[in-house]
């Protein structure tokens, strides 16, 4: 598997997560900003991938 699918199948398991850990925590828990700070991560290494794919 490529490295696109990988961190693409990490991003949304994590926006599943958050969204959960959002609903029964509510928004400014630390838990769902930690999650939330994560998926930040998450998300500019995947751009990161895809520019240097270009």
């Amino acid at each position: 598997m490529s490295c696109e699918k990988v961190a693409l199948k990490e991003i949304e398991n994590m926006r599943d997560r958050l969204a959960e850990t959002a609903y029964d925590k509510g928004f400014t828990n630390s838990e769902t900003v930690a999650i939330s700070q994560r998926l930040d991560s998450m998300l500019n290494i995947y751009c990161n991938i895809k520019q240097h794919r270009r």
